[in-house]
Order: C-alpha cells, then sequence, then structure tokens
C-alpha cells in the first residue's frame, strides 16, 4: 500500500504560545510510537511558520494554507512561492473553498497557484468540491471535473505527479457532517478517472479527503480503497485529536494510545 498523507490546515487559529503548545504536545506524542508509512503535515498561519518548523520534528512536513499569484513586486499583504520555499514549506494548499467563496478565487486563479508552485519544485495540495446547492443539483461531477481540468488546461497531467488532490465537499466542512462513505469512494474513482483519461496513471496521485474528518470516523474513512489520507481542519486543532487521526492513518494499526508529557500543557484555542 503507498504512503497515507495527513495534512493539518490550522486556518486562522490560535496565538503564538498556544502553537508552540501544540507543536511541544505534538512531538512529545510522536515519541510514543514511530508511525508507519503515513506522513503528516501541518500548515499553521504564515506568522508562525518559522516558529512551528523551530519546535516540529523533522518528520513532520511543514505547509502553507495559501500563496499568491506573484512571485515578486508590489502586492501587499500576499506571500510568494520563493519565500515558502525559504522557510522550508513542502505542501501549499490552493482553491480551499473558503479562499475560492469569500476570495473570489476562480478556477483560472487557482490554476496559475497550482503551476507557480509546481514549477518552484513544492507539492500543492489542490482542493476540489461542491457547495450544497451544487450537490442537490447533482452537479458535483461536473464541478469538481471543471476545478481539475483548469489545471490541466494550465500545467498538463503531468503536473499532478507531484501533487496532491484533497476532496472536501464545502457543505461538509465545519458542520461536523462527514460524506457518506459510499459518496467519498465513488468521488474519488470519478477523480481518478479523470486523470486516467488525461493520460496520467492515477493510482500514483494522492487524493485525500476533508470535511469534519475527525477521530470517530477517521478508521472507516481511510480504510476506503480510494482514500490516501485526509485534509483535516478543525480536528487538528487539538494535538492530541490529530494524532489519534494520524495513528488511524497508519496501513498497518494499532494506534496507540497518546502518553501524558510532563510539564506540558495543551489548551484549546
Amino acid at each position: 500500500m503507498k504512503q497515507r498523507l495527513v495534512i493539518g490546515n490550522w486556518k486562522m487559529n490560535g496565538s503564538l504560545a498556544d502553537n508552540i503548545l501544540w507543536a511541544t504536545h505534538f512531538r512529545h506524542g510522536l515519541k510514543s510510537q514511530t508511525l508507519q508509512d503515513v506522513e503528516v503535515a501541518v500548515c499553521p498561519p504564515f506568522p508562525y511558520l518559522q516558529s512551528i518548523r523551530s519546535i516540529l520534528p523533522d518528520v513532520v512536513q511543514l505547509g502553507a494554507q495559501d500563496v499568491s499569484s506573484e512571485c515578486i513586486g508590489a502586492f501587499t499583504g500576499e506571500v510568494s512561492v520563493n519565500m515558502l520555499k525559504e522557510l522550508q514549506c513542502r505542501y501549499v494548499i490552493v482553491g480551499h473553498s473558503e479562499r475560492r467563496a469569500r476570495m473570489g478565487e476562480s478556477d483560472i486563479d487557482v490554476a496559475g497557484k497550482f503551476k507557480l508552485v509546481s514549477l518552484a519544485g513544492l507539492t500543492p495540495v489542490l482542493c476540489v468540491g461542491e457547495t450544497e446547492q451544487e450537490r442537490r443539483q447533482e452537479q458535483t461531477r461536473s464541478v469538481i471535473s471543471h476545478q481539475i481540468q483548469a489545471v490541466i488546461d494550465t500545467s498538463g497531467t503531468h503536473a499532478f505527479r507531484n501533487a496532491v488532490i484533497a476532496y472536501e465537499p464545502v457543505w461538509a466542512i465545519g458542520t461536523g457532517v462527514s460524506a457518506e462513505l459510499a459518496d467519498i469512494q465513488a468521488t474519488h474513482a470519478l477523480i481518478r478517472a479523470q486523470l486516467s483519461d488525461n493520460g496520467l496513471d492515477a493510482d500514483d496521485v494522492t487524493l485525500l479527503y476533508g470535511g469534519s474528518l475527525k477521530p470517530g470516523n477517521s478508521e472507516e474513512i481511510f480504510s476506503l480503497p480510494n482514500v490516501d489520507g485526509g485534509l483535516i481542519g478543525g480536528a487538528s486543532l487539538k494535538a492530541a485529536d490529530f494524532l489519534d487521526i494520524c495513528w488511524a492513518a497508519q496501513t498497518r494499526p494499532p494506534k496507540p494510545k497518546m502518553r501524558s508529557t510532563k510539564n506540558v500543557h495543551y489548551q484549546d484555542f
């Protein structure tokens, strides 16, 4: 079985002190047992990337929640891909539904960011997914296909050889209600089929599920043949919960209990 991938997206949460405590707690938790066949990454807010990198063990990769569509220049408030590279980020999330909806990012905008990240030698994590209205109108397939096709048209199918796709049904994010297992499996199969139809060995592409994935449902979701890991939002804000999800992602469980750590106190964000 291929190595699974679990990415924590902290979004705009936590103070510097909170995030340092999280990283310290998670580092100590990892000492209880080495994860097997699982790669772990976390995506803190931009201001905390460097401080979190200094605390987390090297086995945990660093990721960014977004990136500018420009490389350099007078773009106030933007963060370039080269800056992220200097901070040792490996992964960069592009096209998260919150940015598509709140910041008005189009499929073409997202495809441009995907291309910049790929050309910089980092790994883009392309988020795709349908809204509740699109789901009710049975547009899931067409919406996701268009989101992926925009990247193919911009970068070519070969760009997905060093990329991750995260299926996140918009209606499931932050609601506590995950998609049905059959729907997750079917949607991931559609994604692989589209990539295969464009000449790529789609089995080599890492497909994550995101959307109210938590310790209580992670094992059954990770058991699906077409799911290679998860993009975790709310459940990644608690170090113990996130570690439980990482244990569940092992291709050879069981998962151990997270051992307590002396002099480390964690508070929820």
